[in-house]
């Protein structure tokens, strides 16, 4: 038993040798891991301006939820499209599970940050609509975030900047 435990995940074991150093990267350090902070926090900031809205009825949390929907779908896009390029340049990326379900994870949670921008800029209701879009959003960070931290934390992805360093 301890002898499997000392040993590591045989299936990771087999992809360290594939090169997962960035391909999109500014000084050595990946772009996307340093994009999707804005895009997370926004998503919960909408989720929050929902909630204060549906406590207090004051229209100023609608009004700031619908540039944190905007904001949180702009840089979503922008940290995606960083994503997607890492996920096809680099060989060592695109050969890993959690590389995949993270990229899923994260177009759908793009998909959903846009539906609930777009409830929004067509004067839809935010109670119960927009809340409803914000939780799920919120949901779907979590499912991305889990992966992406996969990839960093099991695979090494973004911390690995090169054979050299």
């Amino acid at each position: 038993m301890n002898e499997m435990r000392d040993r590591g995940n045989p299936i990771i074991d087999d992809l360290v040798d594939e090169s997962v150093e960035s391909a999109v990267a500014v000084a050595g350090h990946p772009l996307h891991a340093m994009s999707v902070h804005f895009p997370i926090a926004l998503v919960i900031a909408t989720l929050g301006c929902d909630v204060f809205y549906w406590w207090t009825a004051d229209p100023f949390w609608v009004r700031a939820g619908l540039w944190a929907a905007g904001f949180a779908f702009a840089s979503g896009v922008g940290a995606g499209l960083v994503g997607t390029a890492e996920l096809l340049l680099v060989a060592g990326i695109r050969s890993r599970v959690a590389s995949w379900t993270h990229a899923i994870a994260a177009m759908t949670l793009i998909a959903v940050m846009g539906t609930n921008w777009g409830l929004r800029l067509s004067g839809g209701d935010v109670l119960p609509d927009g809340l409803i879009l914000s939780v799920l959003a919120s949901v779907f960070t979590g499912l991305a975030g889990w992966h992406g931290g996969k990839l960093v934390f099991d695979h090494g992805i973004g911390l690995i900047v090169s054979g050299k360093d």
